[in-house]
């Protein structure tokens, strides 16, 4: 599946692995954002492509009502507060229980040399895969006229694939590092929201197969309206520094419309104290 001439994946530590993941640190340093390019051979691409849309169907679906931090519209915020500007949510998730366990997702999400790769190039020394048994490994699905809105990831770091772009739109845009662990920089993120930080966005068009890290704990992003007659499809692969991180049954009940006795005994843990 991996272009493993490209992207060293077979020669652990060696030095065309070593020169991948400098690159790829240093995108990640610059502006908390890397592409590895045709990370899926191109003779691979329909296959995955086609395996994820078989199960798009699955994916649960139901417009809300949303702000960037994933609180509760209700929350009491100060009139100007960022948390106050309510979007709408219309991407869809596949949990990983409808993933089936001998899929190329599945097989990658699992491989240790893949886990090994990945934490290397965000210079962390191991990643679990999550214990959660829904949002571990996911299918973000995004159907024509739907957007995924301005918002952070509870995670400091989001490993993801597109399988499948749109007709139309479908754009990630993201702002590096807007925000810190010891700062919320509510202006910035403001004028994101209203439209007068343009000069904070920046836009990637990816590709099927292309493999993105991304640091989006601290990087707003989005990805505008798709358009077309075709869904965005992106697969998310979730890892923690943590062994035995499980979503908590709120954000769960959300994405995914039910929980399991796993969410209902989770313990929610956040390396830092930003909103959320």
């Amino acid at each position: 599946m991996v272009d493993t001439e490209r992207y060293p994946l077979a020669d652990p530590g060696g030095s065309a692995w070593r020169a991948t993941v400098e690159r790829t640190r240093a995108e990640l340093a610059d502006v908390g954002c890397s592409v590895l390019a045709d990370f899926v051979r191109p003779s691979f691409q329909e296959r995955l492509r086609a395996e994820c849309a078989r199960i798009a169907p699955l994916a649960h679906g139901e417009v809300e009502r949303v702000n960037a931090y994933n609180i509760a519209v209700d929350t009491p915020l100060p009139a100007d507060h960022p948390g106050r500007v309510v979007m709408e949510r219309g991407n869809a998730f596949v949990a990983r229980d409808h993933i089936p366990a001998g899929s190329a997702l599945q097989v990658l999400y699992t491989s240790p040399v893949f886990q090994r790769f990945v934490a290397d190039c965000f210079s962390l020394p191991v990643l679990h895969e999550l214990a959660d048994p829904l949002s571990g490994l996911c299918l973000n699905v995004i159907a024509p006229g739907r957007a995924h809105p301005w918002h952070f990831d509870t995670n400091e770091f989001t490993v993801s694939m597109l399988t499948q772009e749109a007709d139309e739109g479908g754009t990630f845009e993201y702002c590096p590092n807007i925000r810190s662990a010891e700062a919320e920089n509510f202006d910035d993120v403001a004028a994101v929201l209203d439209g007068r930080g343009e000069r904070l966005v920046r836009r990637l068009e990816l590709r099927p197969g292309d493999l993105q890290l991304f640091l989006g704990r601290f990087a707003l992003h989005r990805v505008s309206t798709v358009g077309g007659e075709r869904a965005r499809h992106t697969a998310i692969f979730a890892y923690s520094q943590r062994p035995g991180v499980v979503g908590s049954p709120e954000r769960t009940r959300q994405l995914f419309g039910r929980v399991l006795p796993e969410h209902e005994a989770a313990h929610l843990v956040r390396g830092d104290q930003l909103l959320d």
